[in-house]
Formats: C-alpha cells, structure tokens, sequence
C-alpha cells in the first residue's frame, strides 16, 4: 500500500481518542485525526518521530491524518509501527490478491466484509462444494517488555466474538482464519495477552483447537529520499505463541 507524501514531526499527545497533536519539523503546531479507537498501549509515546498524511480535502475537519510512529529499539535504531487501523485490511486484502500469503494462496477472488451469524468477517473467498474460507484480521502494535508482542492491547468483547464466529465455520465445515498483521516492525512473534484480557486468551486457545488456523505476518515499510516512508507492505510469516513461552 503506497502513503500519499508523508511529513515528519514530533508527537506532543493523543487525546480525546481520536486527536493528536504533532509539531511538525517546519515548527508548525498542529492537530491530526488519529485512527485508532484502540488504547494505543506501548506505541502512544510522546516524544517519538510521527509521520503524518496530508489532505486538501475541504470538506474534512482536520487537515492531517496519524500513520506512523517511530520506536526506539532496545539496542539502538528505531522500529516503525502503523497506528493507523483502517489501513491493515487494505495490507492484507493486497496481499491476498498477490497470493503473497502461502498458507491462503489458492483460486477464487477474495471479497471483503462477509457477514456471518450476527458478525462481520473482514474476508471470504468462496470455495466448490461449498466450502469457503474466512478471515478475519487483526492488527497487532503492541510490544511489551519481555520483547514479545500481545493481542489484544485491552479487553476486547468485539474480538472474542469475532473468535466464536470462526470456531462456528470451523465446526460446519468452512476454513477459518484469525490473521494477525503485525503492524510493528520491532515485533517478531505474536502471543494472547492474558495480561489484559485473559477472556481473550482463554477463547483464542479454544477455538485453535477447534479447527481454526491462526497466522501472523509482519509488515515490510519501504523508505524513499531523506528516509520517508513510503510504502507498507505484508511480510513474513511469523510464530504464534498460543501457550507464551
């Protein structure tokens, strides 16, 4: 997926959920909307490096818009993370149309928002006899500590409900995926957060084994001149630690 041109700047605060306030590297102050109605736990940190996407859009409320955050490392560097949701399926969905994701590659056309049982999956590709496969897709930002990432990043009755309706195709017979795009470019494994939501957790181990597959890729972000990011890209598949370590 390809950023419009991106500006540089330093995040002040998230407030209100939605609002960010960024100085940019002009010296402008301004106001971005921040797509992430999550807690934001572990990249919401003042100070870091923010990348912001401008409109000229005049019909929007605010001129700028969050993507990314700049992370320091534990051993130097920094690692970019996405703090922008709306954007992973558009990642995923690319992916899937790429037959870049081996364990979904396979014929039939991808289709988006599939409705199932009083829930929403983000991906359904139609099968023959009847036997489809669904996807639902997750973002994952959050680092902790120990170095590992979690999911999710607090209590989320959404999720588990996205999990019970995957363990329902699985029992009918479908394919059933949960996918976690791990947004964050310092994390290389992905585990339950038992921490913050061990409901979560404890349902995520059921329905796996219950016949619904759980994945992970990682994200690849390209930099341009003077190290703007410029494209994000799924990546490699990384290790799920449904049990910790």
């Amino acid at each position: 997926m390809r950023y419009p041109s991106l500006v540089g700047g330093t995040l002040r605060r998230r407030y209100k959920r939605f609002l960010a306030d960024v100085r940019l590297d002009d010296g402008r102050e301004v106001v971005a909307h921040c797509p992430n109605t999550g807690s934001m736990r572990a990249v919401n940190v003042p100070g870091c490096r923010a990348w912001l996407a401008p409109s000229d859009n005049p019909q929007r409320k605010l001129a700028w818009t969050w993507e990314l955050i700049e992370l320091p490392e534990p051993e130097g560097g920094v690692a970019l993370a996405s703090v922008h949701t709306g954007r992973t399926n558009r990642i995923v969905a690319e992916a899937l149309q790429a037959q870049r994701i081996a364990a979904l590659a396979g014929a039939g056309s991808w289709q988006a928002e599939a409705r199932v049982e009083g829930s929403r999956l983000d991906f359904r590709r139609p099968g023959t006899a009847g036997v489809d496969t669904f996807v639902e897709v997750k973002q994952v930002t959050l680092r902790e500590t120990d170095g590992h990432g979690y999911f999710p990043d607090a209590v989320s009755e959404r999720g588990r409900r996205h999990l019970e309706a995957l363990a329902s195709l699985a029992a009918r017979g479908h394919r059933a995926v949960l996918l976690f795009c791990v947004a964050h470019e310092g994390i290389a494994d992905v585990a339950p957060a038992d921490h913050l939501d061990p409901a979560y957790a404890e349902t995520l181990r059921r329905v796996a084994g219950q016949g619904v597959e759980v994945l992970a890729h990682g994200v690849r972000v390209a930099r341009g001149a003077d190290a703007v990011p410029e494209d994000i890209s799924l990546a490699a598949a990384l290790p799920v630690r449904l049990h910790g370590a």
